[in-house]
């Protein structure tokens, strides 16, 4: 048994209310020892006086650092202002209040009538210390230490309070900073508080937008829901950032534009007492109760802030990152067999499956989701069977395997998928590999009707289902627009349509406006298209990547890497408690289903990340200024992906599935149950494969491949000669296809020529060369000197990119 204290503020009741209890779950036992009522009341908020800025003057205290620089008033606490690369950025206030409780009622003191204010400097660090005596006769000190910090663009501050006797606060202000206060005003590029707010320049922090009433006040969130601490506003080509030591003491404050504390910009801060989702409404400064700060006892905040240059607030993201780091994580050697073990419970016994037929999730009593052929589900089953240790496991697996890919047509093998992570390799396990790229090339041109003739795609609302699209201030969104390039793109490198090709990077090209924006609108079959969102994330990372692989053109790869930072703020790079699971679980959206509930800020949708860590997965063979930081990022939430996986005892039918989403606070997996295939396409790549599927562009020669394995030891002898060795993973003979042919070529396997005849096929009308392989071939490809490279003719320079 496990014994958990919970609050729940209630609106106020009339008489006869009833309430129902629905223990968390679907079975087990759930005792309740007690149930009290207490009044729900907040202190009465004081006239908050307006933030005021000191003036300073070039002969007061300097600190600088990088781009960075500090000037600090030699007479007033809080009398600072800090600047980047020449632009004041940020002010500090010497108008603020601190409250505490004394017979009932809230003191409060404005800071600016401290008896003694002292700011002095010494070796390089800046020291600001105010002293008070409350009205009960308790002494304040209250003090502030500046000094460079250890990478550039940044400034430590260290925020302490001493009180000499017991105090019941209510509201003590650490450390503030009031962005654009007094020069660029209320107006931004970009703002963010990380898991919380992603705001673009037309945005205001906790609005309604994206969740409708209460929730979407967020200027005091409860700590578990901020991914990271970090609070970042962008503007005038310069971003300012508040980075700080998360912990349940510290509230952090965040409104932009500030309609807290008037001061004309933006406000970010750290208060105590924090914020813990049950002390408070998360708009609201003030507690429910006050918290006691001992006598005698010194109370610590470390902060840094950090600046620099930057047209979003990407670079205060990889600032954080350059400071803090990403957390490295790693398994014991048995980790890989009992992973491969319950990802085949999921498939074997959980109720997803029956009859060779598959569900994408399963929930007792709730969403009936329907059975359906998957050609996925055999795949990964059969991969499974090939590598795990337990032989009478991988003999039920491969069972399973054949009653299943037995229920799927053979034209649909690589569109049959009950996972979000889709490859096109069923047909290249299971054959009728032509018969698949036909059907990809017909999908690809029924997407196209979609975009507008600018390459936009417009939202349009469901019939029967809410207009999504009512609450952003704009008809079209970046991750609605990526997600159907990365499809058309996609089955145009399975057909080898050139025209297809074609007019898939013309609309990677118009993607091009959604440069340095907010990723949003990917999952508007219920989520706002407003709403922030790491699938967003996911599709550009992977369209862009996809785009560079066909044309080696480097802007391609520096946008991918753009949206893979975007997708950051969204994980957990901190605990967000001190439970178990946690770390590295994905927030999906920064927003609420149809704009109500669930409000899935603080509440990670592990699906949604592992879409996006496929996405980083790919990018990393690419991008090797930061492939470390990819790949921890990734693997990271593969693991707690793995962490969250429904283990035995946890609901009949469900051992082995992932939740749809995970509550971090206590520890619980809510339904619907998602079948293993989405963790598993992660997973293969975090236990070190062997590799599902791999995909490689040879521009050389102008060819497309595609393989159900890893591809190796490539070699580019000329313009018209392609080595390279497969690692298949099937245990049956395989398929491998190549794309945009323009003549027959010559092949040799293992050093010895080989007949274009069946089983070996080469389509000399669509450019196909599909060959049937076995084990780890070593493969040769030439081309006839009058071959000219289908990519020559896709004429990218007409859409202002250059071929190269």
């Amino acid at each position: 048994q496990k014994w958990v204290d919970v609050h729940i503020p209630l609106p106020p009741l009339g008489s006869r209310t009833r309430f129902r209890i629905d223990p968390p779950g679907v079975g087990g036992e759930c005792i309740v020892a007690s149930l009290r009522f207490e009044p729900r009341t907040l202190p009465k908020e004081p006239a908050w006086p307006k933030a005021r800025a000191e003036q300073v003057h070039s002969n007061d205290f300097i600190i600088q650092s990088g781009d960075v620089k500090l000037l600090h008033s030699r007479q007033r606490f809080g009398g600072f202002v800090f600047s980047v690369a020449g632009q004041t950025m940020a002010v500090g206030s010497t108008n603020q209040l601190l409250g505490y409780e004394s017979h009932g009622e809230v003191n409060w003191i404005n800071l600016s009538g401290a008896r003694i204010q002292k700011v002095s400097k010494t070796e390089g660090k800046i020291t600001a210390r105010a002293q008070l005596i409350d009205a009960d006769g308790g002494e304040w000190t209250i003090e502030h230490r500046f000094s460079p910090g250890t990478v550039d663009g940044t400034i430590d501050v260290v925020s302490s309070v001493t009180v000499s006797k017991d105090r019941d606060v209510v509201f003590l202000p650490l450390f503030f900073l009031f962005p654009g206060a007094g020069f660029f005003g209320d107006k931004k590029g970009q703002a963010l508080f990380a898991g919380i707010e992603y705001l673009a320049a037309p945005d205001a922090s906790s609005s309604e937008a994206d969740i409708l009433g209460p929730g979407s006040k967020r200027q005091i969130p409860d700590y578990r829901k901020i991914t990271f601490p970090l609070m970042a506003i962008q503007a005038e080509d310069r971003y300012i950032g508040l980075i700080w030591d998360k912990s349940p003491e510290f509230g952090a404050v965040f409104d932009s534009p500030d309609r807290l504390f008037a001061s004309g910009g933006h406000v970010m801060g750290i208060v105590f007492p924090g914020s813990d989702g049950d002390n408070r409404p998360d708009g609201s400064l003030l507690p429910y109760r006050s918290r006691k700060l001992p006598g005698g006892n010194t109370l610590l905040l470390k902060a840094t802030v950090v600046g620099g240059r930057g047209k979003s607030v990407v670079p205060a993201v990889k600032k954080y990152v350059e400071l803090r780091g990403v957390p490295h994580r790693s398994l014991d050697s048995t980790a890989r067999q009992t992973y491969l073990a319950e990802s085949a419970r999921g498939w074997l016994e959980s109720e997803i499956a029956g009859n060779g037929l598959f569900r994408h999730a399963y929930w007792p009593g709730g969403t009936a989701f329907q059975m359906q052929p998957a050609a996925d589900a055999p795949m990964f089953m059969e991969w499974l069977a090939l590598n795990t240790d337990d032989a009478s496991l991988s003999q039920r697996l491969e069972a399973a395997a054949r009653a299943a890919i037995a229920r799927v047509s053979p034209a649909e093998y690589d569109e049959s998928h009950v996972g979000h992570i889709v490859y096109p390799v069923g047909s290249l396990v299971y054959g009728n590999v032509e018969e698949n790229a036909e059907r990809a090339l017909v999908r690809g041109r029924n997407i196209l009707p979609r975009f507008e003739p600018d390459g936009s795609v417009r939202y349009k609302a469901l019939p029967g289902k809410p207009d999504f699209g009512r609450t952003h201030y704009a008809p079209d969104a970046n991750g609605l627009t990526a997600q159907l390039v990365v499809s058309v793109l996609e089955c145009a490198t399975e057909c080898g349509d050139p025209a297809l090709l074609s007019e898939g990077l013309r609309l990677l090209r118009a993607l091009d406006k959604f440069d340095a924006t907010v990723p949003r609108g990917a999952q508007t079959w219920e989520i706002p298209l407003h709403a922030p969102d790491i699938l967003s994330s996911a599709w550009l990372v992977r369209v862009y990547t996809l785009g560079f692989e066909l044309t080696e053109d480097s802007r391609y790869l520096e946008r991918a890497r753009y949206w893979a930072w975007t997708g950051v703020p969204f994980i957990y790079l901190v605990k967000p408690t001190e439970q178990p699971i946690g770390l590295f679980a994905t927030i999906p959206v920064l927003g609420a289903t149809e704009w109500t509930t669930p409000d899935w800020i603080g509440l990670p949708v592990q699906w949604c990340g592992l879409v996006y860590a496929d996405a980083l997965y790919r990018l990393m063979r690419h991008d090797k200024v930061d492939a470390a930081i990819r790949k921890r990022l990734a693997d990271g939430i593969t693991l707690s992906g793995i962490e969250q996986v429904y283990s035995a005892g946890e609901g009949r039918g469900l051992r082995g599935l992932l939740p749809d989403s995970f509550n971090v606070r206590y520890q619980l997996r809510n339904g619907p149950a998602i079948n293993p295939a989405t963790l598993e396409a992660d997973a293969i790549r975090f236990f070190g494969g062997p590799e599902l599927y791999d995909f490689r562009v040879f521009r050389k020669q102008g060819l497309i491949l595609h393989a159900p394995g890893a591809i190796v030891n490539i070699s580019e002898a000329d313009e018209r000669t392609v080595l390279f060795t497969v690692n298949g993973w099937p245990k049956e003979p395989y398929y491998l296809l190549v794309v945009g042919f323009r003549t027959r070529p010559a092949v040799t396997l293992n050093g010895k020529k080989l007949l274009l005849s069946s089983p070996q096929v080469y389509d000399d009308k669509n450019g196909r060369l599909i060959l049937r392989l076995e084990g780890s071939p070593q493969v040769t490809i030439s081309l006839d000197e009058t071959e000219h490279s289908g990519f020559q003719n896709l004429h990218l320079e007409e859409y202002g990119w250059n071929s190269r």
